[in-house]
């Protein structure tokens, strides 16, 4: 940083990178590739063809390999909450234009203590639920049957696994029968 009247000026964030790019004598492709960003983005941003992002994914990704805090950056704005719009939430999304419902008339449908979570659902701040009797309540909402939603609840279950460290590679006998008992019961015995 530098000192000017007194006064704390922030480097600009394209200079932070160039330095750190030069200092570490890390190749731009290589940092692309760890940001995800394309060759070229990282050229724009250095040059200042293009602004420095704002995005806060981006700048993130961007700090964790430069060992800074995001902060650091003047275009970063903390987020409330992290933003998740996954395939479950343009499911949902999808179903509900195509039965013509407002989000009000969408919430709605749902018992008021559901409401705040389908929104964060929504709004991508949350996955689908991993109890089965909530996620049926969404389906039956969106008129749509079990088959439809149940892969979708067999992603979500299959991620936390193996976020808890559940190795599917050297367990495929247990998770194929987990599952298939899983499907099993859903199909016969859910009150979609």
């Amino acid at each position: 940083m530098a000192t000017k009247n007194n006064s704390i000026v922030k480097m600009k964030s394209s200079q932070m990178l160039d330095n750190f790019l030069e200092k570490t004598n890390l190749h731009k492709k290589d940092f692309a590739q760890m940001i995800g960003v394309t060759l070229s983005y990282v050229y724009n941003l250095i040059d200042e063809t293009i602004p420095f992002s704002t995005r806060s994914t981006t700048l993130e990704r961007i700090a964790t390999v430069m060992d800074i805090n995001p902060e650091e950056f003047v275009e970063y704005k903390i987020p409330q909450d992290p933003i998740l719009i996954d395939e479950t939430t343009q499911f949902i999304r999808e179903k509900q234009k195509e039965k013509k419902l407002t989000t009000v008339q969408f919430l709605k449908a749902f018992p008021r203590k559901q409401r705040l979570e389908i929104v964060d659902i929504l709004r991508g701040a949350r996955p689908i639920p991993l109890d089965w009797e909530e996620v049926s309540v969404i389906a039956k909402v969106l008129d749509v049957s079990k088959e439809e939603i149940y892969d979708y609840w067999e992603a979500r279950l299959r991620q936390l696994l193996q976020t808890s460290g559940f190795n599917f590679e050297s367990n495929q006998g247990i998770a194929a029968a987990m599952f298939d008992c899983a499907r099993e019961y859903v199909y016969k015995n859910s009150k979609i």
